[in-house]
């Protein structure tokens, strides 16, 4: 067997991508509509993730296994025939398990028809691959995308409301911070993670230009 080429990336590098790499929230910056907006709780931000990777892992496996038999010029609107019909299933699953969750997330399930994580993942790589490594891709896409939702979801929950998980953590006396739930929480939150994560990798920049030096 012969050995892989040293610019061959791994499955474990694949994977790993979308976590930390290009996390889709937290470095490519995209999905803020969900981010955003679905992001007062954890429960609702763990639901929305799960519900994002699994159309996500879905329709990139499903993508690259017809990669050599959609025409070109139609490529776009197979993907999205794809991810609408998957989207679909899993809009009537979350109705069908628990109806508190469906309306808590709203229209935003349907909202992952658009979501661009999604498309780009199926253009830029799935359509390009075959289906283990398009969809090792796009669970660490995946993964990455819940992480972002739950960092947020955590602390706009944990100084929102005092819960997380919807299990009380301060007792009575605690006075919440309004404001974590409502919009402008969101983007302070955001905000405040996108800083962490740009001063990490100026650290890390840093370190590697020293090691160098």
């Amino acid at each position: 067997m012969s050995p892989t080429p040293a610019n061959t990336p791994t499955t474990w590098d694949e994977f790993l991508e979308g976590i930390w790499k290009q996390n889709p929230v937290f470095v490519m910056i995209l999905g803020m509509c969900p981010t955003l907006a679905v992001t007062v709780s954890a429960v609702n931000a763990l639901s929305m993730g799960i519900s994002t990777a699994l159309v996500l892992i879905a329709s990139c496996g499903l993508v690259s296994l017809m990669r050599n038999i959609v025409p070109k010029e139609v490529r776009i609107a197979t993907y999205i025939v794809i991810i609408a019909t998957l989207v679909t299933a899993v809009d009537y699953a979350i109705q069908a398990i628990s109806l508190a969750l469906y309306d808590a997330l709203g229209a935003f399930i349907q909202l992952i028809v658009v979501n661009c994580i999604i498309l780009g993942r199926a253009e830029a790589h799935a359509s390009k691959n075959p289906p283990l490594p398009a969809m090792i891709n796009a669970a660490g896409m995946g993964v990455g995308f819940t992480i972002g939702l739950l960092s947020l979801g955590v602390v706009r929950e944990i100084l929102g409301a005092g819960s997380l998980f919807g299990i009380s953590l301060f007792g009575a006396q605690f006075q919440p911070w309004v404001v974590m739930v409502l919009p402008p929480g969101g983007f302070f939150v955001l905000g405040s993670w996108l800083l962490f994560f740009s001063w990490r990798a100026r650290r890390q920049q840093a370190r590697e230009a020293t090691q160098n030096a």
